[in-house]
């Protein structure tokens, strides 16, 4: 199993999307990753490389417009801090989801995906699913609405940024730091973005899902996690527990000392438990 360090620059809707591939069996079906909202390829430094090989999968890795070294999303604040032309609008995760990740695996030739994503990309995931064929996948951090405690963690970031030191810890991530910072901080805090809302999209997913959570995540709940059972028609949580729906066998998992990065702040027990879910695609088990 190999990492693919070198980067490719894929067009897609005009603009040049960075993107990494890890080799794998081409027979099986790729995995995808997907960023969170400040994310990058980088970011995601080696998880996906070592569930590639545990999985013996193709992996796909790409960073979003604006983000790592991807083509930078122009104007996206003004001079007086208000949005500029580039700024997102609220239904971003939408357009990627419906508009820019089907046009990318339509030119990469990529079919029924298993799609991992991590907060904006868990949406991101989820919403693309709940249109798109994928064979499955694997929501960490999801965001299903607004929670007031992402609010709160992002308006701290946006004081971090400002007067602190994420802007340094970031700039090494990205080809145009500020443009992905605010990008992502200023849609989130707009008006327009308070009524996001995916769980009626989500009740149309047809594949299975493994929703992840952290208990000690400062940007949501484990109402997201109760909100994606509810929208799959899930009966009584279980962690990593098949369970029966609409859907077929899905699962979703709390994690203990777990913030809003499960890949990263408990990397072994994510891995095991997504590993554990891809293997039952293959083998599933009886569902009474």
């Amino acid at each position: 199993m190999a990492w693919m360090n070198s980067s490719e620059y894929i067009p897609v809707g005009g603009h040049h999307l960075e993107v990494q591939r890890i080799a794998g069996n081409n027979a099986l079906e790729t995995i995808v990753f997907l960023h969170e909202g400040l994310g990058s390829v980088a970011m995601w430094r080696d998880w996906p490389a070592r569930l590639c090989a545990a999985t013996g999968r193709c992996g796909l890795l790409y960073s979003r417009l604006g983000y790592g070294q991807s083509q930078a999303n122009a104007d996206v604040r003004r001079a007086d801090g208000s949005p500029g032309a580039g700024a997102l609008h609220a239904d971003y995760l939408h357009r990627e989801a419906f508009e820019v990740l089907p046009d990318l695996l339509a030119a990469l030739q990529l079919r029924k995906p298993i799609l991992c994503g991590h907060s904006d990309g868990a949406s991101i995931s989820l919403l693309h699913a709940s249109r798109f064929d994928c064979t499955a996948v694997v929501a960490m951090a999801p965001h299903l609405f607004v929670e007031p405690v992402a609010l709160r963690a992002i308006a701290q970031a946006k004081l971090a940024f400002e007067a602190g030191d994420l802007r340094a810890r970031l700039q090494r991530y990205h080809a145009d730091v500020d443009g992905a910072f605010w990008q992502w901080n200023g849609v989130w805090l707009s008006e327009a973005f308070q009524s996001f809302d995916i769980r009626s999209d989500c009740a149309r997913i047809g594949c299975p899902v493994l929703g992840i959570q952290g208990y000690q995540d400062a940007y949501g709940t484990m109402e997201q996690l109760h909100a994606l059972q509810k929208s799959l028609l899930l009966p009584t949580l279980q962690n990593l527990e098949p369970m029966s729906g609409s859907n077929g066998h899905c699962s979703l998992l709390k994690i203990e000392r777990c913030g809003h990065s499960p890949h990263k702040d408990q990397a072994d027990a994510t891995l095991e438990a997504v590993l554990s879910f891809i293997n039952r695609l293959e083998y599933p088990a009886s569902i009474e």
